[in-house]
């Protein structure tokens, strides 16, 4: 019979390629359990953090365990009325589930975090939504370390899997054109062409547009406004009103006032219900326009890139469409190669 080991230390198995540890828990009971990890050095931090937090435990009463459920369930609820992405995350918590149940995330090793990684990848699963999973995954233990305390290991934190560039499709000016003009013979979707033209002209998302009230409707000064809660960013911002925009809103203006003077909606029918979506009626002027391939969200990026051709500088852009950041509108850059043909032109003096 194999000689058991009392002392606290490290020690390997023949039956495991795993580094063992062995320490006394808050209550002074042995615990002997795989690090789930092969290097010793990694392993023998994870020895003295668990040695810690069983101090902590006993002197200040911190909590004995930590689950991925009491851990993730505790973000969730959190967050769930500040994060417009909340529904994006609970589909991402029960795959992450399907990882960690029940896994105490005070031993959460990067091993079982590759096992994860290679379990979607098995899946089918692109590498753009295991990044998310893993960003909720380390924001989830990142919120639990500063809400109770700093302890459990966060091996989830800057793992990130290549992604391929971003897609980026957009209409010409006379492909916008014909588009509009097949939109115009939709019948039973009156309000199609000015949807594509607001799009098209301002920037704006789908639901920042169809979820629009006139009381946040400036046409004297031209603007829009779209409110902390109205949009991904979670940022308040104005949009401004060019001529086709603007002739956009006026038309959205009449048809409430002719049909339905009472609608607090800029997109409604003709009894004042608001439009929720147009997915339907763009996808049969898309094919009737012989437009393949292009999405709702495209009329943001054909906006962008007419922008960006006109040699609007890119913060500018950035501000119009509520990027979080500048890095997500450089994406666009590529499409003005006139502006760096005039900075190399700078060098011959």
């Amino acid at each position: 019979m194999a000689k058991r080991n009392d002392k606290d230390g490290l020690h390997q198995r023949k039956d495991s390629p795993y580094w063992w540890a062995s320490y006394k828990d808050s209550g002074g009971k042995r615990v002997r359990c795989s690090t789930g990890t092969q290097d010793r050095e990694e392993a023998a931090a994870l020895l003295a953090k668990w040695k810690l937090e069983a101090f902590q435990q006993k002197q200040w009463n911190a909590p004995e365990s930590a689950t991925f459920e009491q851990v993730m369930l505790y973000f969730l609820d959190e967050t769930e009325s500040v994060k417009r992405s909340h529904k994006d995350d609970l589909l991402h918590a029960r795959n992450l589930r399907e990882s960690f149940e029940n896994e105490d995330m005070r031993a959460l090793t990067p091993v079982a975090v590759g096992e994860h990684i290679a379990r979607r990848k098995k899946d089918g699963v692109s590498n753009a939504t295991i990044n998310r999973e893993l960003s909720l995954l380390s924001a989830a233990i990142n919120r639990y370390n500063r809400d109770f305390i700093d302890s459990l290991p966060n091996p989830a934190k800057g793992r990130r899997l290549q992604e391929p560039e971003a897609r980026i499709r957009y209409l010409t000016r006379r492909e916008a054109e014909n588009l509009i003009a097949q939109a115009e013979t939709a019948f039973r979707a009156p309000h199609l062409p000015d949807f594509i033209r607001l799009a098209l002209h301002t920037g704006c998302r789908a639901q920042e547009m169809l979820g629009l009230e006139w009381s946040r409707v400036d046409l004297e000064g031209r603007l829009i406004f779209l409110e902390r809660q109205h949009t991904k960013a979670g940022r308040r911002r104005s949009v401004p009103l060019n001529d086709v925009a603007y002739k956009a809103i006026q038309s959205r203006q009449v048809f409430c006032q002719e049909h339905c003077p009472d609608s607090p909606w800029v997109f409604c029918n003709g009894q004042g219900q608001r439009i929720t979506t147009v997915k339907k009626s763009f996808a049969t002027a898309c094919r009737k326009a012989g437009i393949e391939d292009f999405r709702i969200h495209d009329l943001r990026h054909t906006c962008a890139a007419w922008l960006t051709t006109a040699g609007v500088p890119t913060p500018e852009i950035r501000d119009l469409l509520g990027h979080a950041s500048i890095t997500m509108t450089e994406k666009y850059a590529h499409l003005a190669p006139d502006n760096i043909r005039r900075a190399v032109g700078a060098l011959e003096g």
